[in-house]
């Protein structure tokens, strides 16, 4: 492989599955290192300069922000679905009619998103209080400079919204390590302007926003100028900008159940987090940096199932049931390797990675101990993520939202809220914290569960689908082109 070829779109259908996964995953597990980067080095650029109750502050804001991204997130997974199925069937007009639709309702999805998230950040729209009182934000610096990085994150949304649905088109064309060196260089702006702005100047939170979105900004024009050099691929006109009715619906219907499920586990984490901030200071600091290191430890296992829906897609475009099964079963089995390693890793410098957020003894000897119990969890996660990829690479984007609904809501809430009842003392009046973190072990382990029964009884309708309908011949035209 040449060098320029890897920077080029990437045809998965042919080849080692397992190579072929890991191809797609490691600039993606890369990537997602450094977009984890972002909201890292934003905590401890605001936990070593300013304190505590701006670490909290950030940290807090992340569930907000998630919960409003629910509609990019939707079209940027049914674009990269539909992308990957158009690519692997070789169908060109198609291809270019998905990404131009794309783009027209990712511009929707700015103005909704800017003007929805500012709404609910500075109007009391929810009786008589915003999201941020409704979550029980404690009073003072914590809230104030929350409102404040919330504020400044939606103005500039629209660099985030762009670059995240360009990169997910080009990683539906296999060109994942395009879209990583585009996040690479703003992951490098980012934290120059990071230091700058709060430990130079001194602007604190909202100098930390600031340096987000001007980052984000910079990686979604590189995105674009390389994808629309991609002629020899695709073509985008103003016929393709228009909005085709059953085309935009059908890229919304396959991607709004993985918005959905960002959306629940955002939900879910603003529950919970209600109960963090009802607990004190402490303990929402050590949750804050928890879930940091946590959000590496998960990185892997969210690179393979993003991975493995570009694999599955191009190759159920190129309708090749052995390779699915094949891939499927390499994928889960490489994942699980993958999140071994890392789990002891984690759980080895669980102390140390804490005390990079901090140099309060008693937050660093909570963080380490609530690592400890989430280690459990991690070796599912990279199996259910792999599973669920598959699931979304063949269009089955709702059972993964169904999943995610019953774990983190209809479990993961009672059950944090009835430990937390459960371990109320005098020292601690409205819990431990520890019923935070078990409960989202509980609910991980559920998950993966259920994904492995649907994850069979897929392979097992696909089977059917195939003896009935397809003879998998390259040149016939795949279920899915009716459609689109």
């Amino acid at each position: 492989m040449s060098f320029r070829d890897l920077f080029s779109a990437r045809d998965v259908t042919v080849g080692k599955p397992w190579q072929r996964i890991l191809e797609l995953t490691i600039p993606l597990l890369i990537g997602n290192i450094a977009q984890q980067l972002y909201n890292t080095v934003d905590t401890i650029v605001v936990g070593k300069y300013v304190g505590d109750d701006a670490l909290s502050a950030v940290g807090a804001a992340g569930p907000v922000v998630m919960m409003i991204f629910i509609l990019f997130i939707g079209v940027a997974t049914g674009a990269g679905i539909l992308v990957s199925q158009r690519f692997g069937a070789k169908d060109r007009d198609g291809l270019s009619r998905v990404i131009g639709n794309c783009l027209t309702l990712t511009v929707a999805a700015c103005v909704i998103t800017t003007v929805l998230g500012l709404i609910i950040v500075r109007t009391p729209v929810f009786f008589g209080k915003d999201i941020l009182q409704l979550m029980n934000t404690p009073e003072g610096n914590i809230y104030n400079w929350c409102k404040t990085y919330l504020t400044v994150i939606f103005i500039g949304v629209t660099g985030n919204i762009f670059y995240n649905i360009l990169a997910g088109i080009m990683r539906g064309l296999g060109d994942s390590v395009s879209a990583l060196l585009f996040l690479l260089l703003a992951c490098g702006v980012n934290i120059v302007l990071d230091i700058w702005f709060v430990a130079g100047l001194g602007l604190g939170v909202f100098g930390v926003a600031l340096a987000t979105i001007i980052a984000q900004f910079i990686s979604a024009v590189a995105c674009a100028i390389k994808l629309f050099r991609m002629k020899e691929i695709f073509t985008v006109t103003s016929r393709e900008l228009k909005l085709d009715p059953f085309l935009s619906k059908r890229i919304i219907t396959l991607g709004l159940p993985s918005g959905i499920t960002q959306g629940i586990f955002s939900l879910s984490s603003l529950l919970v987090q209600s109960l963090t901030n009802s607990m004190g200071p402490i303990v929402i600091a050590t949750s804050i940096v928890v879930m940091r290191i946590d959000g590496f430890a998960m990185l892997p296992c969210f690179s393979y199932g993003n991975a493995m829906t570009t694999y599955t897609g191009q190759n159920y475009g190129a309708k090749k049931l052995d390779r699915l099964e094949q891939g499927s079963v390499q994928g889960i089995l490489i994942s699980f390797i993958t999140s071994l390693i890392l789990t002891t890793a984690t759980l080895l410098l669980g102390r140390p990675l804490a005390g990079i957020f901090t140099d309060t003894q008693q937050l660093i000897d909570y963080t380490a101990k609530m690592l400890r119990i989430l280690a459990a969890g991690y070796l599912v996660m990279g199996m259910t993520q792999t599973v669920q990829g598959y699931l979304r690479g063949i269009g089955d984007t709702k059972t993964p939202m169904w999943i995610s609904i019953f774990t983190s809501v209809i479990m993961r809430i009672p059950v944090a809220y009835f430990l937390a009842r459960l371990t109320v003392t005098e020292e601690y009046p409205n819990g431990r914290a520890e019923a935070i973190f078990i409960s989202l072990v509980s609910a991980w382990v559920v998950g993966f569960i259920l994904s492995m029964i649907f994850f069979f009884r897929s392979r097992k309708k696909l089977r059917e689908k195939v003896a009935a309908e397809w003879q998998l011949e390259p040149d016939e035209p795949i279920p899915v082109a009716e459609q689109v």
